[in-house]
């Protein structure tokens, strides 16, 4: 097996904080690694030092293996808002493309909008178009279209939906390549990588395995440490002792006893513990009344034909402070209305703790800014309780007076302390933190105003497991309401109950159970949609419908529109089939393959509702 990436002596500081300090580690072909640490301790320099971006303090060497293609996925993403998809990331691959013949680049070109199909992604689309969520996507394709031999992948997640994540992790299971990335998806860490590196108080720590080996073979690692701290300080304790008891003018006193003492004391002293969160919830939430937010057939859309961005205008709430909250309404009345919310109607109840999914850009975010009221309904009511507090961490709501401290910032000293801001960093202005450390004092602004309903929109951006792992101790024992938008599998299994699903043109489905309950479902179903394929023999069909009735007792116009779903998805089905072989066609023609990507995108969304209508009706 080649060794792929040597490193040797390598260093990291800023200013008096040193990140890493003379480390070393291999990386051979094949391997799958995952880089683990707090925010704020390095892991993007690092992963910019291994691509070449950013140089060791300390010199040191990085020997790559001689002549083996290198892809870097950075979390921050620089594109032309004017180009196509397709030119952007073309734009992006001139390093893979100069050696390539017309041949070669057609090759490359049909990888790209394979690859973005494949993403829900239209090739000619033009970028200032696209969501967060959907540039990410962009980048991802840059970094694995030129099938590099080795990927470096800094928080490949972030800002994906479930569907986008499931299928970079299928990729990434398949490819052959070598890998080192930085994840906080424990889920995809875990299918994803064969070792977890840690970087751990400058230092690096490998584990061969999966996360749940990791997590043994850590608490092996911390147990061991601590023991033999305790050695040294109970050894400390005894000759502190002696040097106290013995009276200075005594001339006994052996110079090695001292000597050793000093020694000992250093060695106490550079030592440190690490401490296993055990996390406390808060006093208790703000007292909730029995009335929370009731939703009377809810309905929020935009206009059809005109720009989606500048019809709303959206009140930024910055620190989760809603009591006076800016109603705005969509413009243009509800005419020819494209809609994001269609007649939904849902009471929240006390303690509730549900999770949000669906793709990017279908309206989730939109639905939280109608529960608190920043947005009015084109129709329909929401009605809240007057006892209800609102604690709402939104993606774009970090804002900070960044020449205050942190202790200035967040005064409660036990919540610092919980969430890893230690005593030495208190005084640190709010400028000197990492972009994780941002994020994590933001979250603690909203929690310390002690809310009954927390809104949490994508809390696990950007921040790193162990956080991650505080914060769901946290949230299972927060004494109020939970509302969680979330394409983390992981924390939406641990803290959420129940799903709304937003499904598409309005539609938002209540499921009952855990996100992974929730897939189990669709896969079900998915089953049987394809056994559906099969055509089944005239009495079976005459039975099944017979059986069906009397089950669902459907009206004649339902019945009706029930065999008209089944034939229309057997139809959509075989076409999605016709296309997908079409665009897996490396010989298929450049503008069948552009029209089979536009029209693939359309067909997804067509069956997704048809398949939610069959189901409404079949169950």
């Amino acid at each position: 097996m080649a060794s792929y990436l040597q490193i040797e002596n390598i260093s990291k500081s800023y200013g008096p904080k040193v990140l890493f300090d003379h480390i070393g580690f291999n990386v051979n072909e094949g391997d799958k690694i995952a880089l683990i640490a707090p925010n704020g301790t390095g892991k993007t320099s690092l992963m910019r030092i291994l691509a070449g971006k950013d140089k060791s303090d300390s010199g040191g060497q990085i020997k790559f293996l001689k002549e083996i293609r290198i892809a870097f996925l950075e979390q921050d993403y620089d594109f032309d808002p004017e180009a196509t998809l397709l030119e952007q990331v073309l734009a992006g691959s001139e390093p893979f493309l100069e050696h390539l013949d017309t041949e070669g680049r057609f090759d490359y070109e049909h990888r790209i909008v394979r690859i973005l199909t494949e993403f829900g992604l239209n090739p000619q689309a033009q970028m200032h178009t696209l969501s967060g969520g959907e540039v990410k996507r962009v980048a991802i394709t840059q970094v694995l279209a030129p099938e590099a031999d080795f990927l470096i992948l800094d928080e490949p997640t972030n800002h994906l939906d479930i569907d986008a994540i499931e299928y970079l992790e299928n990729y990434l299971k398949r490819s052959r390549c070598t890998l080192f990335m930085v994840t906080h998806d424990r889920y995809f860490l875990d299918r994803v990588c064969n070792i977890v590196m840690e970087l751990d108080h400058g230092q690096v720590y490998v584990y061969k395995g999966d996360y749940a080996n990791y997590l043994e073979k850590r608490a092996e690692r911390i147990a061991n440490y601590n023991a033999e701290t305790d050695k040294v300080r109970n050894l400390l304790r005894r000759e502190l002792e002696w040097m106290h008891a013995t009276p200075c003018a005594r001339t006994g006193k052996a110079k090695y006893r001292k000597q050793a003492f000093w020694e000992l004391k250093g060695r106490a002293e550079e030592a440190y513990t690490i401490r296993q969160v055990s996390m406390e919830a808060l006093e208790g939430a703000t007292r909730l009344g029995t009335k929370i937010i009731d939703c009377y057939d809810v309905s929020f859309g935009y206009e059809q034909n005109g720009p989606r961005e500048g019809l709303v205008e959206r009140q930024v709430l910055s620190g989760g402070d809603l009591s006076t909250p800016e109603k705005v309404l969509p413009r243009g009345g509800d005419t020819d209305l494209q809609y994001l919310i269609k007649d939904f109607s849902y009471k929240f109840q006390r303690y509730d703790r549900i999770g949000i999914v669906g793709r990017n850009g279908i309206g989730k975010s939109t639905f939280i800014d109608l529960l608190i009221g920043a947005l009015e309904p084109t129709a329909g009511r929401i009605e809240r309780g007057e006892s209800l507090k609102i604690g709402y961490y939104r993606q774009d709501g970090m804002q900070f007076d960044e020449s205050q401290t942190v202790l200035e910032t967040v005064s409660n000293l036990g919540l610092l302390n919980q969430f890893l801001f230690p005593h030495d960093m208190l005084n640190n202005p709010v400028s000197k933190l990492s972009g994780g450390e941002k994020r994590r004092l933001y979250l603690l602004t909203i929690l310390m105003q002690q809310p009954n309903l927390l809104i949490l929109d994508e809390p696990t951006n950007d921040l790193d497991i162990v956080t991650l792992n505080i914060l769901e101790e946290y949230l299972l024992d927060f004494k109020g309401s939970l509302l969680v938008v979330s394409h983390d599998r992981h924390f939406l299994d641990r803290v959420v109950d129940h799903l709304l699903v937003f499904c598409g043109d309005g539609l938002i489905k209540d499921f009952v159970g855990a996100y992974t309950e929730y897939r189990s479902f669709i896969k079900d179903y998915e089953a049987q949609q394809k056994s559906m394929t099969r055509k089944p023999s005239a009495q079976q069909e005459k039975n099944e419908r017979k059986q069906s009735n009397e089950k669902k007792r459907l009206s004649y116009k339902e019945q009706r529109e029930l065999d008209q779903l089944e034939a229309d998805l057997e139809k959509l089905n075989a076409e999605k089939s016709e296309i997908e072989s079409l665009l897996s066609n490396p010989d298929a023609p450049y503008d069948r393959i552009r029209s089979a990507s536009e029209r693939y995108e359309a067909l997804k969304q067509e069956l997704d509702e048809k398949e939610f209508r069959w189901l409404e009706l079949s169950l």
